[in-house]
């Protein structure tokens, strides 16, 4: 049986989420497997006691995770909203193709058809959530991308493993096709048509399409209440995730010296030791309610991202209570009053 894109996603995210579960397990009998996966999430300050491994990176190349991250899901995001405009049905005007397989193939007639009779109403709605998944997606992968180039100074002693280096490309390459996995394939397809039509046939192979600004927006102004609601609750991570950042960030600008650090204070670092971490979980938590909560596969993706930074996030706190004396009793991992 041939395996689709969809199917690939979920094996990739399943294949990913399980190393880091059965390492979280409480038994004695895996601390060298523990140990081991611990070893390839390192970074940072927790890596400085590790440095003399092999096959370890500077931190600072954290700017190719969201050069990549941007680069590719601007990409999907141009080709998805193209896509959806031209195909779906939110819109009636006369489309010249006689069908959808004969314009993805190349071949158009003097036929004129509706949009309405490319698409169904249902994948209509679909196709257009996926644009608003990646729009959000978009929005956060600029401010990752800014903050790491104008708001965190990277020691030059941090470092990180190239496993976690080539786990970070992955998992920004992964994400956007996740978003939008269901068409992607056929979006792909359509923009690579779209060029090649503009290569050989110059302007006049555009010239039957027209682009109105009402009915692009139309679209998203048709969204349900779980999509907004999913998008307030992304705005809240986000906000507090760039606060977060923002401290962290400023800590290394008060520091005496180069690998010296200080006990960070302010936002939701009073209650956890990893709240950047905790803002990164709401981030995808609202992407999974403003995506209805109904494809498995953005599922699959949560929960990697779930356990990674919960995985992460009980180191950073053991690091945390054994570097500082005076480190605030009242403060968890990353899970408020839990964990």
């Amino acid at each position: 049986m041939e395996l689709g894109l969809v199917e690939l996603l979920r094996a990739a995210w399943i294949a990913g989420t399980l190393p880091i579960l059965i390492a979280s397990l409480p038994c004695s009998w895996l601390g060298s497997f523990h140990g081991l996966v611990l070893g390839f999430a390192r970074r940072g300050k927790i890596m400085q006691s590790s440095s003399h491994h092999k096959f370890i990176v500077p931190q600072r190349i954290f700017s190719h995770f969201y050069v990549v991250a941007v680069a590719w899901t601007t990409l999907l995001l141009l080709v998805t909203s193209v896509y959806a405009y031209t195909m779906t049905a939110i819109v009636s005007e006369p489309f010249f193709y006689a069908d959808l397989g004969s314009y993805l193939a190349g071949r158009s007639n003097i036929f004129s058809f509706h949009r309405p009779q490319l698409m169904s109403l249902e994948n209509g709605h679909r196709v257009w959530l996926s644009v608003f998944l990646l729009l959000l997606m978009e929005v956060q992968v600029l401010r990752r991308l800014f903050e790491t180039v104008y708001v965190f100074n990277y020691s030059t002693s941090a470092r990180m493993h190239i496993c976690g280096y080539l786990t970070g490309l992955f998992f920004y390459t992964a994400v956007p096709l996740t978003l939008c996995c269901t068409f992607a394939p056929e979006a792909l397809k359509f923009g690579t048509n779209e060029v090649f039509q503009f290569i050989v046939k110059g302007t006049s192979s555009m010239q039957d399409i027209e682009f109105h600004w009402r009915d692009f927006i139309n679209p998203f102004l048709k969204l349900g209440w779980c999509q907004w609601i999913g998008a307030v609750i992304f705005l809240w991570g986000w906000i507090h995730q760039h606060r977060c950042h923002a401290i962290l960030g400023s800590l290394r600008e008060h520091a005496g010296k180069v690998d010296e650090y200080v006990i960070p204070r302010g936002d939701w670092f009073e209650i956890v030791s990893s709240p950047h971490y905790l803002a990164e979980i709401i981030i995808y938590s609202g992407m999974v309610f403003a995506s209805g909560g109904a494809d498995l596969t953005i599922w699959l993706l949560f929960g990697f991202v779930v356990s990674n930074l919960v995985f992460a996030a009980a180191e950073t706190h053991r690091w945390y209570l054994q570097k500082f004396d005076n480190y605030p009793s009242n403060r968890v991992a990353i899970i408020p009053f839990l964990c």
